[in-house]
C-alpha cells in the first residue's frame, strides 16, 4: 500500500449499487416513501428473523429511538436515571431532553458500567438504569437485572454498538426492558441513518409506534403526544439489503480484529479490550488503551494519514454542560479510560497489509522512532 494513502477510523459498508437500484425501483413502483411502507415492513421482519428480535420498532435514528424508549417506559418525570459517563453524548442528552436527571456511575476495566457501584447510587428518586454495551461489549447484565428487580427499576440498554452480539447464547436484546440499536452509517451495520427498539413486552409496541408517528393511530385519531421519528423507505431498503451481507461483514471484521491483537500483543503500556467466554462478539470497534502516551500515539498516527479516534473522549463528566449533574462520586475509571483511549481503523474494506502498517506505526510511536 502507499504510505500516503489516508486510512480513516471507519468506512461505511456499501453493497453493489446495482443491488440498491433494484430496491429503489420497487420504491418507485409503489410510490410509497415513508409511513410503514413495504420496505419498512420487510426490514423489520428481516431483523426479527436474523437476530430473533421481538416487538421491533424502526426509527429514523438511534437517538430518537432512545428518547421514545424513555417516554414509553412511563417513568416519573424529574426522576433520576443511573447511567455511564463513558458513552456518546446521545445517551446523556436523551435523559435530559426527556426531563430526567442523569446520575453518572463509574465503569469497570472493560469500559461498561460497574454494577458494584450502581446500588449505592440508588435513591427514592431513581426510576431507571440506562447502561451502555460500550464497543459492543456486554454489560454485566445479570448483576444489573438483580439490582433492578430488587429496587423495582426499569432497565433501558443503549445497545447502539451491539447488533449481533450474544451473551450465553442469547441475543443481547433479551436483557433489560428495552434495547436500542443504532444503524448509523458509521456502525458495522447501517441503514444510512436509523435505529431500532427491541423489547420483550408486547404491550409497549403500540405505545412506541404511536410515539414515533405524532401519536396518530388513524386518519382522524390522535391518542397521545408524540414526535416524528419514522424510518423512511430508502433507509429501510439499505438496511434490508445489508442484512444479506451481515455475516460476511462480521467475518471480515473478526479477521482484522485478530490481526490487530496479534500485532499489538505484548506491547508495553498497551491494553486491549477483552470479552469473556460467554460473549459472541461483533467486532464493532478496535479500542485500545495507551496510557500516558495516548496523545503522542494519536498525533503520530495522524501525521502519517492514519485517522483514528479518541472514542469516547472527553468523558461526559468532563463536559461543562453536564458538570452540574455530578455528585462528587468517583468517576476515576471513566476519566482515565477517556484520557487513554484510541479506537483504531476497522471496516470490511480495510486490508490486512494496512492493519500491519498501522501497528508498525504504533510500535514506532511507542518506542519514539521515526
Amino acid at each position: 500500500m502507499k504510505k500516503s494513502e489516508a486510512i480513516y477510523v471507519t468506512k461505511p459498508f456499501l453493497p453493489p449499487i446495482e443491488e440498491y437500484i433494484t430496491y429503489l425501483e420497487k420504491i418507485w413502483e409503489t410510490g410509497v416513501l415513508t409511513n410503514n411502507g413495504s420496505m419498512h415492513r420487510e426490514f423489520q421482519q428481516g431483523l426479527e428473523k436474523k437476530f430473533g428480535w421481538k416487538n421491533t420498532s424502526l426509527f429514523t435514528n438511534g437517538h430518537l429511538a432512545l428518547e421514545i424508549a424513555l417516554k414509553a417506559l412511563d417513568l416519573e418525570r424529574g426522576g433520576e436515571i443511573i447511567t455511564t459517563p463513558y458513552t456518546f453524548v446521545s445517551t446523556a442528552s436523551s435523559i435530559v431532553n426527556q426531563g430526567f436527571v442523569p446520575v453518572f456511575c463509574d465503569i469497570k476495566d472493560n469500559c461498561t458500567i460497574d454494577p458494584n457501584q450502581i446500588e449505592s447510587m440508588i435513591t427514592d428518586k431513581t426510576v431507571a438504569i440506562l447502561p451502555v454495551h460500550v464497543y459492543g461489549i456486554p454489560c454485566d447484565v445479570e448483576s444489573i437485572e438483580k439490582i433492578a428487580k430488587k429496587h423495582n427499576l426499569k432497565v433501558l440498554y443503549d445497545a447502539a454498538h451491539a447488533i449481533g452480539v450474544k451473551y450465553k447464547g442469547k441475543d443481547i436484546s433479551s436483557y433489560g426492558d428495552i434495547s436500542m440499536f443504532s444503524f448509523h452509517a458509521t456502525k458495522l451495520f447501517h441503514s444510512i441513518e436509523g435505529g431500532a427498539l427491541v423489547h420483550s413486552v408486547p404491550e409497549l409496541k403500540k405505545c412506541i409506534d404511536l410515539q414515533k408517528n405524532f401519536g396518530i393511530s388513524g386518519p382522524e385519531t390522535i391518542e397521545l403526544i408524540g414526535m416524528n421519528a419514522k424510518m423512511n423507505e430508502f433507509q429501510a431498503a439499505m438496511g434490508l439489503l445489508l442484512l444479506r451481507y451481515f455475516d460476511e461483514i462480521i467475518e471480515k471484521r473478526k479477521i482484522l480484529h485478530g490481526r490487530y491483537k496479534e500485532n499489538l500483543k505484548g506491547l508495553n503500556d498497551v491494553e486491549l479490550m477483552k470479552t469473556d467466554e460467554h460473549t459472541q462478539y461483533n467486532y464493532a470497534y478496535m479500542p485500545v488503551l495507551f496510557g500516558e502516551k495516548r496523545d503522542k500515539v494519536f498525533e503520530y498516527l495522524e501525521e502519517r494519514s492514519i485517522f483514528a479516534r479518541k472514542y469516547f473522549y472527553p468523558s461526559i463528566s468532563d463536559v461543562d454542560c453536564y458538570k452540574k449533574y455530578l455528585r462528587g462520586n468517583s468517576l476515576v475509571n471513566a476519566e482515565k479510560a477517556a484520557k487513554n483511549i484510541i479506537t483504531l481503523p476497522i471496516y470490511p474494506d480495510l486490508e490486512l497489509e494496512q492493519v500491519d502498517y498501522i501497528c508498525r506505526t504504533i510500535h514506532d510511536a511507542m518506542k519514539g522512532n521515526g
